[in-house]
């Protein structure tokens, strides 16, 4: 799809390009004096937040979170997409491969460039909001299922809730970064700051989420082993008792004629008391041991 909107304001211009050929990237370039080779990285994959001023206009790029909640992503490209502005005083460019619902059908009468890309900002940082509590109530439930259910869980499911909010992280620390640079007019402030305000919450979420998804495989991990542990007990447990009576049917098994036992006639009796006895003084021994 390549789409060119353009939206006239009453002091600017906003043109929103929508996945461009290839082919047309030096003639948008130079029918919007703009940079060839920002407009490459405005549409190069995986590519992070970045700020650049030039002395025409100024050059962002940011990313707006996209994965599906259940999605199996473990890489910037897969889990969001991009948008890249071009902006001054009188125009507004935006350039982005993906479609974006919150780009549609804007009714909102602008009255400067800042406003509209405060309200676009808005709506991406926006987008992670749903993933940040959607992966803290799966982390919920998976502790739910190990401490209360002694269930199992899935590692890989945690590996990617892992993956997906460190880099929904980093993705909003760079984000925060790039926020910072940007100067606008003075009635735009609140608002960019309110902006700024929920990156910061968010990044406390994700960082909140990671942690506790780290902590959660740390401690499968050593209930998994403490069960192992356990097996391994019960297996030694069986073989303390069954070592000694092994070693009793293996003497009197050996068949050799001056063994005296083996024509007594309470031989077969007395083999068993003395089996007995030594389970009963092994079980004795654990107990006191606290081993049973």
């Amino acid at each position: 799809m390549n789409r060119i909107k353009e939206t006239e304001y009453a002091n600017f211009t906003w043109i929103d390009i929508t996945n461009p050929r290839k082919d047309r990237l030096e003639q948008i370039a130079n029918e919007y004096k703009l940079n060839y080779f920002q407009i490459v990285d405005s549409l190069e994959h995986g590519h992070l937040p970045k700020f650049e001023r030039q002395p025409n206009y100024c050059f962002m790029i940011l990313r707006a979170y996209t994965a599906p909640n259940d999605a199996k992503y473990s890489s910037v490209d897969e889990l969001s997409n991009k948008i890249a502005f071009f902006y001054n005083e009188k125009e507004v460019i935006t350039i982005h491969r993906a479609n974006f619902d919150f780009l549609e059908n804007i009714t909102t009468k602008f009255q400067n460039p800042h406003q509209l890309m405060i309200f676009i900002i808005n709506h991406m940082i926006q987008t992670f909001v749903e993933p940040a509590s959607y992966h803290s109530t799966k982390i919920d439930d998976a502790e739910k299922l190990i401490f209360l259910k002694d269930s199992h869980i899935s590692l890989e499911d945690i590996y990617f809730q892992k993956a997906q909010t460190r880099i929904s992280k980093k993705l909003l620390l760079i984000t925060q970064d790039v926020i910072n640079k940007i100067s606008v007019n003075p009635d735009s402030v609140i608002a960019l700051q309110d902006v700024k305000d929920k990156i910061m919450g968010l990044i406390l979420i994700y960082d909140e989420v990671a942690e506790d998804a780290n902590n959660l495989i740390n401690t499968y991990l050593s209930i998994t082993a403490r069960k192992n542990n356990d097996v391994m007990k019960l297996l030694t447990v069986f073989s303390a008792f069954f070592l000694p009576l092994t070693f009793i049917v293996g003497v009197y098994g050996m068949n050799f004629p001056n063994m005296p036992e083996l024509k007594w006639h309470y031989g077969y009796v007395g083999s068993l008391i003395v089996m007995t006895a030594m389970c009963g003084l092994i079980y004795i021994w654990f107990k006191r041991k606290k081993i049973m």
